[in-house]
């Protein structure tokens, strides 16, 4: 518990808004307060590193960022800008982009999806994506197409963007997000002052408060057609909260707690109540993040249980590969609806957008906790879907949904510049926010893919070089250059599968770790050359889909699924037996293969499946 100067805790602070002690505060004394609080708070959480304090030396993550990144910096300006210039009636030159970038003022969702369902919608997470890009690679480029991007933004900002807008939520928080984002890591100067430009023309077009997905609150145009009820403003509040404490000030502060969408959703899950059934996927997950940042910046408990409860509910309706939400529905709590979507849907999880919600919540709650299980978590959406996810290509074609259908292909969605193109772009560069957080005098390896991670601990600079073929290979090796001997916690994210699990370092094996489901914590003083290494066994397991239908179950080998490939796509799914599946004999480094009565059946992960036919789930005989 958090407490001010006045010895008056942060809940009650919370409750009775500005008014401390029976004295209001306004300006900078409350925004005094405020900081204050929040920075006594965050002592305990784990911090990130920068984005530029990771090298990765793995093909899957490096190449999706190099294609996204190159995506958009071959799209013109002009094309970019075009949907928000003829938005806001202003002459719009240049190419037009199509598909949900393209403004249509005609747009009627019931006849076409594709041609101009949300226009402009990923503006802002390109601006993003492309910040985060600079702040990994330094590329002086893509730091001047941010703040060019940005001043022609600026001169496109009016309400008519917002009155025609049936997202204008939604669009308000991808601008907001690329501002903060161009101000942190390009250090555009003008960033803030666009960024207050621009809320101060969206606020009158906005709800005032969280409006609940479906629920009408712009009678004349929600009356006609029911898309423009689908606005997303119970997620805006992660970034505004966040903008705050990156210099936006206390303006966004207290718009982040106003936007909280409380009373519907954030207070029954505090209380552990379900009310997943029928929400939007993605949105409502993401939202998730929204109770984490006010738990982050505020210190608002209500809110990091309603988390850590909606989490929780989650996982329990997640396909083995961590993904969730057939045809973007959360469901409810033991419903057979996850086994029926096997048939009846290919639309399985919302790939890019899943994942990078699932991403920052896991983040978040593993800063917050040091539970590792949501680094188990993390790991499994990744290698289990986005990572597999088709390239983002020139013409707006993106790949949008994961398929565990018992008849699934990889395929691109059909319509173009969806919202995945925006979250892929922004996952392709966290990938290096995920991997590694540190303490005082503490560094946590959360992922493990080949990198290296460099970094100064007081005066000692020291660099973390991991190694590895995981997670074909169960032996991952670490080693540690410094500057001179320094006193540090080292911790390895041992999963929850990884039965007789080791950790030695310099050849000794350290007795007492390796517990699987926790970090395991190295103390010691190290020194140039020092090695840790880790043997995660990669044992065959099966899961079921749910708990009544157990003879339906996914193989998977360490955080792996290993599916099932078919001969053509409507083929048989393949019967197996419990002991087949768990025996599986490997022929190469990414294939295994099962005998069956009916024949030889090849298994291999998702990253590896290409255009094959496959299966998530096999029926067990």
């Amino acid at each position: 518990m958090c407490h001010n100067k006045e010895g008056i805790s942060r809940r009650r602070f919370l409750q009775t808004g500005s008014v401390l002690a029976g004295v209001t505060l306004t300006g900078n004394a409350l925004w005094d307060r405020l900081a204050w609080c929040a920075q006594t708070s965050g002592s305990a959480m784990l911090s990130e590193f920068g984005y530029g304090d990771v090298t990765i030396a793995s093909d899957l993550p490096e190449q999706q960022l190099i294609n996204t990144i190159d995506v958009l910096m071959a799209l013109s300006d002009d094309s970019l800008l075009k949907p928000l210039r003829q938005m806001s009636g202003q002459a719009a030159p240049g190419e037009d982009l199509g598909g949900w970038y393209h403004y249509n003022p005609n747009y009627d969702y019931r006849k076409e999806f594709d041609d101009g369902f949300a226009p402009a919608c990923t503006f802002g997470q390109w601006v993003s994506a492309l910040a985060r890009s600079y702040a990994v690679t330094g590329d002086q480029a893509v730091r001047q197409r941010v703040m060019r991007l940005n001043q022609l933004y600026a001169r496109t900002i009016t309400a008519d963007f917002y009155i025609n807008n049936r997202f204008p939520a939604y669009c308000y928080d991808k601008l907001l997000l690329g501002l903060i984002d161009s101000h942190t890591y390009v250090k555009d100067p003008q960033a803030l002052a666009i960024l207050e430009q621009t809320t101060n023309t969206a606020l009158p077009h906005l709800p005032g408060h969280a409006i609940e997905h479906g629920v009408p609150w712009r009678t004349e145009k929600d009356k006609n057609d029911v898309s423009w009820t689908w606005d997303e403003s119970y997620t805006i509040s992660e970034n505004l909260l966040l903008a705050s404490q990156r210099g936006a000030g206390e303006r966004y502060y207290k718009l982040g707690l106003q936007y909280l969408d409380d009373k519907d959703w954030f207070d029954p899950l505090s209380r552990n109540e379900h009310v997943l059934n029928d929400r939007h996927a993605y949105s409502y997950v993401n939202s998730l993040c929204s109770a984490m940042m006010a738990y982050m910046v505020a210190g608002s408990e209500k809110h990091l249980r309603a988390a850590r409860n909606a989490f929780a509910m989650l996982q329990n309706q997640s396909y083995a590969t961590g993904g969730w939400g057939p045809d973007e529905t959360l469901r409810a709590p033991e419903s057979n609806d996850l086994y029926a979507s096997l048939e009846n849907t290919h639309h399985s999880f919302e790939t890019p957008c899943g994942s990078y919600a699932h991403f920052k919540l896991t983040r978040y709650l593993l800063r917050v906790t040091r539970d590792s299980r949501y680094g188990d978590s993390m790991e499994r959406v990744m290698y289990n879907t986005v990572l597999g996810a088709k390239p983002l290509q020139e013409n707006g074609e993106n790949f949008y949904y994961s398929d565990y259908n018992y008849n699934a292909k990889r395929v691109y969605k059909q319509f173009r510049w969806a919202c995945c193109s925006g979250t892929l772009p922004q996952v392709a560069t966290d990938y290096r926010i995920n991997m590694y957080f540190r303490a005082p005098r503490a560094v946590y390896v959360n992922l493990y893919l080949p990198s290296t991670l460099r970094w100064m601990e007081n005066d000692t600079a020291l660099s973390l070089t991991q190694e590895s073929n995981y997670p074909f290979e169960d032996h991952v090796t670490f080693t540690v250059t410094s500057s001179k001997p320094v006193d540090l916690t080292l911790n390895f994210r041992i999963p929850a599968w990884a039965e007789e699990a080791t950790v030695s370092v310099n050849g000794i094996r350290q007795k007492e770790l390796g517990t699987p489901g926790q970090f395991a914590a190295v103390h010691r003083e190290w020194k140039s050359g020092d090695r840790i290494e880790l043997n995660l066994p990669l044992t065959m397991r099966l899961e079921a889909i749910d708990k009544r239908h157990t003879d339906t179950v996914a193989l998977l080998r360490g955080p792996l699924v290993l599916m099932a490939v078919k001969n053509e796509q409507e083929s048989p799914v393949p019967r197996i037996t419990r002991q087949q599946l768990l025996t599986a004999a490997r022929i190469s480094e990414r294939q295994w293969q099962v005998d069956t009565v009916s024949g030889k059946v090849t298994m291999q992960p998702f990253i590896s499946m290409g255009d094959l036919p496959y299966t998530t789930y096999v029926k067990l005989v």
